[in-house]
């Protein structure tokens, strides 16, 4: 029949989504600009709403996709190979944090405060205290999180993805209250400030940036519980919980990395 579908791709139907999403996107970015010059940040945050919007009801036609069957073996190749690119842009935007680090850390160069140019003043953290349980944190949520996976993909084992799932966004919440710790000392006791040298501003850019996929990939697995809940997520079909464990583990590799450089090797 002329109606039938001979093939394994997804022709997707028109959608509104994508204009409401950069119009939502433009609007945040116009009320971002104007929150800069003091005009308030009530356009920023209808900008933000509307960018929220769109995320749930885009990703809702995603998984309504996925349950009548559009997401065929050939799809979800697709969809894994769309996610693989979106971690690339994320690991070029940590590129730039990393650059600028060793770039003033081993070439540092002079800067202006008020009357005369002085060397700028680098940032020291034992990294052997709360660093270092940060570090185990995210490290024993990734296992949680492969345990998830591996008892979803390999065993179908409901209650172990669960477990694991819970586990993983709890050890990633707790990682974001003891950053929220962390900062909290820096600036309150030890008098640290974006502003105040090339070196606070690269680690708090870096470490800041980090701590915001942390909260994301935490929404992320929390979701993920959600459609657990719901009866979601099939052995042989379940890439947006795959997804979230790349993310997941993405975090964690970029974790190690600051932990080395900005807290071991800067220190």
């Amino acid at each position: 029949m002329a109606h039938e579908k001979n093939h394994d791709y997804h022709i997707l139907p028109p959608s509104v989504n994508p204009f409401l999403g950069a119009l939502a996107a433009l609007v945040m970015l116009t009320g971002a600009i104007q929150w800069m010059h003091g005009s308030g940040p009530y356009i920023f945050l209808a900008g933000f709403v509307g960018v929220l919007y769109v995320m749930y009801a885009w990703w809702s036609d995603v998984v309504d996709e996925s349950h009548v069957g559009d997401h065929t073996p050939v799809v979800q190749i697709g969809l894994r190979y769309g996610f693989i690119l979106f971690i690339m842009s994320e690991i070029m935007f940590f590129s730039a944090w990393f650059w600028s680090f060793f770039k003033h850390q081993l070439y540092p160069m002079y800067e202006y405060f008020g009357t005369e140019y002085l060397k700028p003043e680098y940032h020291h953290i034992n990294p052997w205290e709360l660093p270092l349980i940060n570090t185990l944190l995210l490290l024993l949520s990734g296992c949680a999180a492969t345990w998830a996976h591996h008892a979803l993909a390999h065993e179908d084992n409901r209650n172990d993805l669960r477990t694991g799932l819970i586990l993983a966004i709890v050890l990633g919440a707790i990682f974001t209250a003891f950053q929220i710790y962390e900062y909290n000392e820096l600036i309150t006791v030890d008098g640290w400030t974006f502003s105040g040298s090339i070196t606070f501003a690269n680690f708090f850019m870096a470490t800041g940036f980090h701590g915001m996929h942390v909260l994301i990939g935490t929404i992320f697995l929390a979701v993920c519980l959600i459609r657990v809940t719901k009866g979601h997520f099939t052995s042989k079909n379940h890439v947006g919980f795959e997804a979230a464990a790349w993310y997941w583990h993405f975090v964690d590799v970029v974790w190690l990395f600051l932990f080395a450089a900005v807290y071991l090797w800067a220190g």
